[in-house]
């Protein structure tokens, strides 16, 4: 008879080995129940001009490159600026030193407000020679009554008195050009001071300063200006857009605005310049773009996005939006060439319409086919 230590270890191993064949049948079965494994699109040759090889290209749904009436739209940058045309520098004729500073930069003043003082020795003199003038002018006139008199009573020849009268005008003309030199420094005739107040020539914000209390000031040679005082109840909006979009742009478009500050608003604007002359570094011209500014809210310096659109539609070929692939800051659709062959080719892209189509600019023409999802197309080929 057997021993039972032995007999024990025996039967459970051979119980174990009946528990593992019965599961690998169940697995087989299984496994050929549900049938062979998808074909994978495995990629053959990649070549250097943009042709991809595939295997079972079958695998991708081509979309048909459709003809449509579309707006061109541009989508470019900016920043707000105040028009050249509503903005006037303040400046003053009277040379010195700033004492006195009523208005800072940002602030909104209105026509005739003082907007600083300046102690001027330029006004000091100027009332000095009128001082002078006026005496001057007095003892002509004294001196023409005398000699009218002399002449009258046959004491004084003509020649005299045609001398008399000359230097008696000669000094009214004096006197008329030294008040007419006073107002122009802007000094009170009637308040002979050495401080002269600048007021603002228009209402408006103060958008520019250049001037503290204690600074110097040059007669007839205020560079950069005391203040800048703008209008902005218009703006300009400054857009930079690249050479080779230019001819995407025209004058009159229509534009729409947005501002960081104010993301869910939009502001209408017209094309109203293109600049002639590139910035050679960045390739880029300046378009200008007029709008309102209602209530003031647009500010100099705010950052803005441009959309252009131009006036009318044209036909563009379109292609649904997953059928346009961004990689590396560029466009791409595949075509299909026959066969198992696709090539990757560049596009320049439009806007996207509210079905889902991208418009195309260029790189495609009516009639053609693309792969209708170039990121599956181009995730089965390993792009990058």
């Amino acid at each position: 008879m057997l021993n039972r230590k032995l007999v024990v270890p025996l039967i459970l191993s051979l119980l174990l080995m009946a528990i593992f064949f019965v599961a690998g049948c169940n697995r087989r079965a299984s496994a050929d129940a549900q049938g062979p494994a998808p074909v994978e699109a495995k990629i053959e040759e990649v070549h250097g001009n943009g042709v991809v090889q595939v295997e079972h290209p079958e695998q991708f749904l081509l979309a048909a490159v459709e003809q449509r009436p579309a707006v061109d739209e541009l989508h470019v940058t900016g920043a707000v600026t105040p028009d050249v045309n509503r903005a006037v520098p303040v400046l003053s004729l009277a040379g010195g030193r700033a004492v006195d500073i009523r208005a800072k930069l940002g602030d909104e003043v209105t026509k005739g407000q003082v907007l600083l003082v300046i102690e001027s020795p330029d006004v000091s003199q100027a009332f000095a020679d009128y001082d002078k003038f006026q005496a001057d002018e007095g003892f002509a006139r004294q001196q023409l009554t005398r000699a009218r008199e002399l002449y009258e009573k046959g004491a004084m020849a003509r020649q005299d008195l045609e001398a008399a009268e000359n230097a008696e005008h000669k000094a009214q003309i004096d006197v008329r050009a030294i008040t007419q030199h006073i107002a122009v420094l802007g000094a009170d005739l009637h308040n002979p001071s050495p401080l002269v107040p600048i007021r603002a020539p228009i209402s408006g914000a103060i958008v520019e300063q250049n001037v503290t209390s204690g600074t110097g000031i040059r007669s007839l040679d205020n560079s950069p200006n005391l203040f800048t005082i703008a209008n902005l109840s218009e703006v300009w909006v400054l857009c930079d857009v690249y050479e080779n979009d230019l001819h995407r742009v025209q004058m009159g478009d229509a534009a729409e605005v947005r501002l960081n500050a104010f993301p869910d608003r939009v502001f209408p604007g017209r094309v109203r310049n293109i600049s002639t002359v590139l910035d050679p570094s960045m390739r880029t011209a300046k378009v200008r773009l007029e709008l309102a500014n209602p209530g003031g809210i647009m500010r100099a310096g705010m950052f803005a996005t441009a959309t252009f659109r131009s006036k009318t539609a044209q036909m563009r070929p379109m292609v649904p939006v997953s059928a346009v692939l961004r990689l590396h800051d560029k466009d791409w659709v595949f075509v299909p060439m026959g066969g198992k062959q696709f090539r990757r080719t560049e596009v320049q892209s439009g806007p996207v319409s509210s079905d889902g189509f991208q418009v195309i600019l260029s790189g495609l023409t009516e009639g053609g086919k693309v792969v209708a999802n170039a990121l599956q197309f181009a995730s089965a080929a390993g792009m990058e």
